[in-house]
């Protein structure tokens, strides 16, 4: 799944390490959530958007067109 964390985390000048402790998850969580590696579980996703002040959807890109 495409997602904006790398470039929202950036905007903050946070690393990964700073991100994860904000969100109680390892660095390597972060990192895999950022590659599209893995997909975070629905509470992770909604804590994300919690941090940045955002929805998940302006966050995350399942690729599916909302028509």
């Amino acid at each position: 799944m495409k997602n904006r964390l790398k470039v929202l985390r950036a905007e903050r000048d946070w690393t990964q390490a700073d991100l994860a402790e904000r969100l109680a998850v390892s660095r390597q969580a972060v990192n895999a959530i950022e590659r599209g590696k893995y997909d975070p579980s629905l509470p992770l996703a909604f804590g994300i958007a919690r941090l940045f002040g955002m929805t998940i959807e302006e966050i995350f890109d399942d690729g599916h067109e909302n028509d």
